[in-house]
């Protein structure tokens, strides 16, 4: 993967369509998206958003449920520069990684930090909580 530039992102909770921070994401996307899952568990944070621990150190097993969508190219780095901010990545709550989805794609995903009390979403699903 050197060198290569990652233009997906792989969203599970409030910046998916038609949850509260979609606009932060939809005017740097170029497709529709598709439905995809991460390793990993997710939570409810209690706060109406959730948080995603990625990768079987999350415990072995877990899915994510969410979208990939593709990133405009030539709006790349002020999409993830806005939606890092967004996603507070300089606080510490969370912090983008790269992630293989059910698909095979690498995406960026954004990945609890800490600080909060959480109760699993045993479906892996923010809209079935």
């Amino acid at each position: 993967m050197s060198g290569e530039v990652i233009t997906r992102l792989f969203v599970y909770g409030t910046l998916q369509p038609g949850d509260v921070r979609w606009h932060h994401l939809e005017p740097f996307v170029v497709d529709d998206g598709v439905a995809d899952t991460v390793t990993g568990r997710v939570f409810d944070t209690g706060l109406d958003y959730p948080a995603a621990i990625f990768g079987d150190h999350a415990a072995p097993g877990g899915t994510i449920v969410g979208r990939t969508y593709t990133l405009d190219e030539a709006s790349l780095a002020d999409a993830l520069a806005h939606l890092d901010e967004v996603e507070d990545t300089v606080g510490g709550r969370y912090h983008r990684v790269s992630v293989i989805t059910g698909t095979g794609t690498t995406a960026w995903a954004y990945e609890y930090g800490g600080g909060l009390d959480l109760v699993e979403i045993v479906s892996g699903n923010w809209f079935d909580r």
